[in-house]
């Protein structure tokens, strides 16, 4: 629920916000198409707005109600579920313990031992499927082998594997002991990788042989490799074996391949019980700085959070086939499907490699096959399918589909409109969601068959969150007005802290507005019926299908290259991505060469990983800059999308630089 905005300033909108889009102005309430399931206990919007006032006024009984659905080991005290404030430090449960592992998989394996849990699909058309006994009786002995080489509670585990069965097992292995986990993305390079882990200190790294995206294979364990000697903390590597190769190098008394560690595991390990403010794994996401940061979210508060958010953004059934078509290297693959999902007993498909490989039509098919009911995805996907065409949808029978949900970047309101026409022929609900990495839950969202939906919009906030749009003063903003968006009360899933960092923890996010609001770094604004826009990144951070890549980390990499003496990363609108990086550079006095712009894109890639591979690196003799040299970044963006830069120049050094860029970018259109 928002604040009132009626007697708000009506200034302090962030830069390159001022107008409200025009698809805020024209968007429509839209009825969900089938009526309330009733397992939600919510049948009308009134129902759900009245449940998050009763929130709103005692947010510890409301999450109470909410964890107490799930199974602990001990509970909390009933006058205080919730202690401290975002301003303090807060703890949701304190003292109460618990294990994410049991109720994601073990509680489900003794009630309905043969349902599925997991199919997996991979690129090459192999499949392969666990019940919900065969994921618990693995999890548990990958847990008891990962206690025998050394790991305990509070020991990082470094997780670089795409979508397979072996990562449900992975990451719940780690929960049932008590260690944290960290995803790394698989598709980083070596150095992003090693990156990730020196900052950790993980003791054991997980990863396969290699894996396919588009065809071609991708030699994890090669990656994984180039990078050992640089990771003085890792004692052991384990090798899923994905592909079968005959030729993986594997250092004895390190590495170990998963199968073999299991065969020569003969007991399964019992899990622990957890403290519910208690760290249960990293996630890293980029942010205004070069160096990546590692957000701590707690295991059983994460639980809460990502079980309160598919109950009621996807009001998903028991054995409900369901699909989230993130990897899992990303927060929404734990909320909406490791975590979230199985903690609603729901039977899940997990696909390796590209969506659209070989053709646009993998989709089609992978949810008729499937049967699945429900899909969770972002945008991109939607406008890769648009792109393509309808004839790839022709013969697939997409009756079962019944809710699409989506997170990740802005969704605009034509992309909404084509998947309600093609994807469900009028009977889809599309619920486009918000959340950020830190929140730990998308949590702002239609309600499943009881809200309306804008397209376009985010919906509203979901009972237990709270925020308020505010202006670069800090106070309210009116409804319509872009502002900053700020979270003003804690719940169970948002972030904890920044590994090895708190101090960047407060200053990032709890002191622009104070230490009682959590600064999202998104512009946004609340729209008259109450539904929140958001619009876009007041920092350095681009969404790149649904990627978030830091411009500072691209810009590193990019200075480091010989001969460039500034750079500067910025986000432009791609029709499938949502935005993809667009870099601009100018050649040092003494380069020993002119500059290659594909040796520089490469560069990038190397450095980050394929997702960060820009639109085109220009290479220009001069920056716009303020008279304190910080150069003005949003100016570059608006001279690459429109040719011209409206927005305000007053601070600039030497406003003439800006028809001298705006000539050179001529040049080369």
């Amino acid at each position: 629920m928002a604040a009132d905005r009626s007697s708000s300033a009506a200034t302090g909108t962030p830069a390159g916000f001022e107008d409200v889009p025009a698809m805020v102005k024209e968007s429509r309430l839209v009825p969900p198409p089938r009526p309330a399931s009733g397992r939600l206990g919510l049948r009308t919007p009134e129902d759900v707005l009245a449940l998050a006032e009763r929130a709103a006024a005692d947010p510890g009984a409301y999450w109470a109600e909410v964890a107490s659905e799930l199974r602990w080991s001990s509970g909390w005290p009933p006058a205080s579920p919730l202690i401290g404030s975002l301003a303090e430090g807060f703890a949701y449960f304190p003292g109460a313990t618990g294990n994410v592992s049991v109720n994601c998989v073990d509680r489900w394996a003794e009630a309905d031992p043969d349902r599925l849990a997991v199919h997996w699909v991979g690129e090459d058309g192999t499949e392969r499927s666990w019940t919900y006994e065969e994921l618990r009786a693995t999890t548990a002995r990958f847990a008891q082998a990962l206690t025998d080489l050394g790991v305990g509670r509070g020991d990082v585990v470094a997780i670089f594997l795409p979508n397979l069965l072996e990562t449900f097992a992975a990451v719940h292995a780690c929960f049932r002991i008590g260690a944290l986990y960290n995803i790394v993305f698989s598709g980083f390079s070596p150095q992003a990788l090693a990156d990730r882990i020196v900052d950790t200190g993980a003791k054991v790294v997980v990863t396969c042989d290699q894996t396919w995206r588009r065809g071609r294979p991708l030699p994890l364990k090669a990656t994984v490799d180039q990078v050992l000697d640089e990771l003085p903390s890792v004692r052991h590597v384990v090798v899923v074996r994905r592909s079968g190769l005959a030729d993986v190098p594997m250092r004895p008394g390190r590495d170990v391949f998963f199968d073999e560690l299991l065969a020569q595991t003969t007991s399964e390990a019992e899990p622990v019980a957890l403290e519910a403010n208690e760290p249960g794994f990293l996630i890293y996401t980029s942010g205004t700085t070069a160096k990546p940061k590692g957000l701590i979210h707690s295991g059983m508060g994460f639980l809460v959070a990502a079980y309160h958010n598919c109950k009621l953004s996807l009001d998903l059934a028991p054995a409900e086939r369901y699909w989230c078509t993130a990897d899992c290297g990303w927060l929404t693959f734990p909320i909406f499907e490791i975590v979230g999902a199985l903690a609603m007993g729901a039977s899940c498909l997990a696909v390796e490699g590209a969506l659209d490989y070989p053709t646009p039509a993998r989709f089609y098919e992978l949810c008729e096959r499937f049967e699945a009911t429900k899909v969770f995805t972002a945008p991109t996907l939607v406008r890769m399918l648009a792109r393509a065409g309808d004839r790839w949808a022709a013969g697939h029978d997409l009756s079962r589909l019944e809710l699409l949900a989506l997170v990740g970047e802005p969704l605009d309101a034509p992309t909404w409109w084509w998947a309600q026409e093609h994807l469900g022929h009028g009977r889809l609900e599309i619920n486009n969601t918000y959340g950020q990495s830190e929140t730990g839950s998308a949590w702002a969202s239609s309600v499943a068959g009881v809200t309306p939906a804008k397209p376009g919009s985010c919906g509203m906030a979901l009972p237990g969150h709270r925020y308020e749009i505010v202006d670069d003063e800090g106070r309210p903003v009116r409804r319509g007005q872009v502002g900053y968006l700020t979270l003003t009360q804690p719940f169970p899933g948002l972030f904890r802290g920044i590994w090895g960092d708190p101090e960047r923890y407060r200053a990032q996010y709890f002191s622009r507005f104070g230490p009682d609001r959590y600064d999202s770094a998104d512009a946004a604004l609340e729209d008259e019926d109450g539904h929140l826009w958001v619009v876009g990144r007041v920092d350095g951070v681009i969404n790149v299908a649904a990627h978030r890549l830091s411009t500072m980390e691209m810009e590193s990499a990019l200075l480091g290259a010989p001969g460039v003496a500034e750079a500067a990363v910025v986000g432009v609108p791609h029709p499938e991505k949502g935005q993809v990086p667009l870099a601009f550079v100018t050649q040092a006095a003494d380069a020993p060469a002119p500059l290659d712009p594909d040796q520089l894109a490469e560069r990038l890639v190397q450095a980050i990983g394929p997702i960060a591979r820009p639109e085109a690196v220009l290479v220009v003799s001069t920056m716009p800059r303020t008279r304190s040299g910080k150069i003005v970044r949003r100016l570059l963006q608006e001279l690459a999308t429109t040719g011209t830069a409206t927005g305000d120049t007053s601070g600039l050094e030497d406003p003439e630089v800006l028809s001298v860029l705006a000539e050179e970018l001529s040049r080369r259109s």
